[in-house]
């Protein structure tokens, strides 16, 4: 409860001072929408269907990844250009850790999700829908995104934030499916021994 209680603090520090001095109002809402959604969503839910200390960790460091790019914007974070210019890079690429995360944190949340419903029988069918999920979800996401650059036109293109690079939209997919399939890969032992404590210490 305790670390719960602490990244929740943290979690709101962060979004105030993400919000405070940010380059666009727009793109920090757009940005940052998931986890103003998010937040409240898990409070709601934390009695009746608390998560594993994993995956709260996973969905706070996102958070934190999401408010970030939102304050700066995602071209604009320096994270992103000392990367470019230790690594000389092309481009600010903390686009792409964003959307590492998107498929890294969901993986094990869908994940999750699955296993305590018993929604789905054998762990090679688990793995496949797990990804499949997150290549959906990160799909949708482009979507909102041209839905988005449509509506607002010019105004959107900080949140759009293809950087001139005619292939973004396919990194962004590639990458959260990358982001999917490690996070069952070097989390999976780990992540099933908390929901057998889960589920073993339910009512």
């Amino acid at each position: 409860m305790r670390l719960k209680l602490a990244m929740l603090a943290s979690c709101v520090l962060a979004t105030v001072a993400s919000y405070i001095g940010a380059a666009d109002r727009l793109t920090w809402f757009l940005e940052a929408f998931p986890v103003l959604l998010g937040v409240p969503v898990l409070i709601a839910t934390h009695k009746r269907f608390p998560l594993t200390p994993l995956l709260y960790v996973l969905i706070f460091i996102h958070a934190l990844v999401l408010l970030l790019g939102a304050h700066y914007t995602y071209a604009e974070v320096p994270l992103g250009y000392w990367m470019q210019d230790a690594f000389g890079f092309s481009r600010n690429h903390y686009d792409r850790i964003g959307h590492f995360m998107q498929g890294f944190e969901p993986a094990i949340l869908a994940r999750e999700i699955l296993i305590r419903n018993r929604a789905i029988n054998g762990r090679g069918w688990l793995f496949l829908c797990v990804t499949s999920i997150c290549l959906a979800f990160s799909a949708c996401y482009e979507f909102f995104e041209w839905w988005t650059s449509v509506a607002q036109g010019s105004a959107a293109d900080a949140f759009l934030g293809t950087q001139g690079d005619v292939w973004d939209t396919q990194w962004d997919m590639f990458l959260a499916t990358v982001g999917a399939i490690s996070a069952q890969l070097v989390l999976g032992q780990v992540h099933d021994r908390q929901l057998g404590a889960r589920i073993s210490s339910a009512p």
